[in-house]
């Protein structure tokens, strides 16, 4: 009966630790005004290209954030056939989710300037300094009230070493559209940092912190205190759009979608007044809710694109870039194990994995389904429609494919690939092993049977 008593003793001091203990998690967003109003990025009807990239970046921390590092370098590599640039110009929409969301970010708000230093600024530096990472009796406490860290030190971090206070609003000025995805762990669906959800809940989006939303995205149960963002019902008129209603009763919608819908309806219902958000890969550990949600939801047959967006296309790349964590730990060869911190973890990665072939395909057949939409919709329009979003002579309606591919450590060899999935998913990480990642990005790009397909398409 001794570890009884050991678990007794343990147990009433964290109790007794817990009137010691407060958790800082205070909201960040704020109320419309009467003078402002969340709107969709402008459009790109100018562009000269017939070509649509989008990417999402796994959760995974620096060790997600160096390899999707890799790709994106990669992409600057390539050119774009009869256009000026590479393919890093030409990146429509980036969705992102835990350490990939860091790299979704600081690329979406500085754009192509990103490759330059973003290696130094983040990748190489320890983001974890500040944050409490070990056990002990006071730390089990904390974690009682809800994580052992609160808001306040990762989203300082995040601020000082990359994004400088920068919000949303500067985040989606332009192209790339950029959706950072977090977890609502009441409604357990998608929060996607977008105009969707924000007026919903009657808030401003534009003026929100991008280190905020990163944050929320990454906060993995237990390790951090939820992100809190506070609903606002009654203080805007703006309607819920249509498809929000129709979606959260469709049964023939996919159930992320549909329960999205629902979750949206609530906030604005006044049914979810604070929101708790952790880590977005409890739900989607690929990062592809964002684009997926707002292809289900755009209502149209060419959306999230616009009309002369849709008229131009010929070809569209996406690609999922996945550094997930991979089998782990040494206990299975033993009797006794895992221990509590090893239980802990093997637990959140279990809740993580065992939705991913799920999301996937769910991503896969909502672009199928896009692609034969967009057909129908382009071969039905009438010549003063397809003049007017700009068709030009020999266009042809049905000239439209699209290449939906996945970037993984199982594209290398049993060796490489054993060799990454080692590789801790925290936010400090040796200089070797950074750059032996983001090798591994640039690799994983120029091995990638989907981009070959989609590159001998044009």
């Amino acid at each position: 009966m001794r570890w009884l008593h050991s678990m007794t003793v343990v147990t009433a001091t964290s109790i007794a630790l817990l009137g010691c203990v407060s958790v800082y998690n205070l909201p960040a967003n704020v109320p419309l005004d009467s003078a402002s109003i969340n709107r969709l990025p402008p459009g790109s009807e100018d562009r000269a290209d017939d070509v649509v990239l989008g990417l999402s970046f796994s959760g995974g921390g620096t060790r997600a954030a160096a390899f999707a590092f890799g790709v994106l370098s990669e992409l600057d590599r390539l050119p774009v056939r009869g256009a000026e640039g590479s393919m890093l110009d030409r990146i429509d929409f980036v969705s992102g989710v835990s350490g990939g969301s860091i790299t979704a970010a600081y690329y979406g708000l500085k754009k192509k300037l990103a490759l330059d230093d973003f290696r130094e600024r983040f990748l190489l530096k320890n983001a974890e300094e500040g944050l409490i990472t070990t056990v002990s009796l006071s730390t089990i406490g904390r974690a009682f009230t809800g994580g052992v860290n609160d808001s306040r030190g990762f989203t300082a971090w995040l601020d000082a070493n990359l994004f400088n206070g920068a919000t949303m609003g500067e985040l989606n000025s332009g192209r790339p559209r950029v959706w950072i995805n977090a977890t609502d762990i009441y409604n357990r669906v998608p929060f996607v940092f977008g105009d969707t959800a924000f007026t919903a809940i009657c808030s401003n989006l534009s003026k929100y912190p991008i280190s905020s939303a990163v944050a929320a995205s990454a906060a993995v149960p237990i390790a951090f205190t939820p992100i809190v963002v506070q609903a606002f019902p009654g203080a805007c008129a703006d309607p819920l759009p249509p498809w929000v209603r129709r979606l959260e009763n469709d049964r023939k919608a996919p159930p992320m979608v549909r329960s999205y819908a629902a979750a949206i309806a609530s906030y604005r219902d006044g049914a979810v007044p604070f929101i708790k958000l952790l880590d977005g890969g409890i739900v989607d550990n690929f990062g592809v809710s964002g684009l997926t949600i707002a292809r289900e939801s755009s209502g149209t047959p060419y959306g999230p694109l616009t009309p002369q967006q849709a008229v131009k296309l010929r070809r569209a790349l996406f690609l999922v870039v996945d550094a997930k964590t991979g089998v782990s730990g040494d206990w299975v060869h033993e009797l006794d194990g895992p221990n509590g911190v090893e239980t802990v973890r093997a637990s959140v990665a279990s809740s993580m994995a065992a939705g991913l072939d799920a999301v996937y395909t769910v991503f896969n057949r909502s672009m199928n389904d896009w692609r034969t939409s967009l057909v129908r919709w382009r071969c039905q329009l009438s010549a003063a429609d397809r003049a007017k979003f700009g068709a030009g002579p020999g266009w042809n309606c049905a000239d439209v494919k699209f290449f939906v591919g996945r970037l993984g450590f199982d594209q290398f060899g049993p060796e490489r690939a054993d060799d990454l999935n080692k590789i801790p998913t925290r936010f400090q990480l040796p200089a070797a092993q950074v750059d032996n990642l983001i090798a591994a990005g640039q690799d994983a790009l120029r091995g990638s049977a989907t981009l070959q397909a989609f590159a001998k398409s044009l």
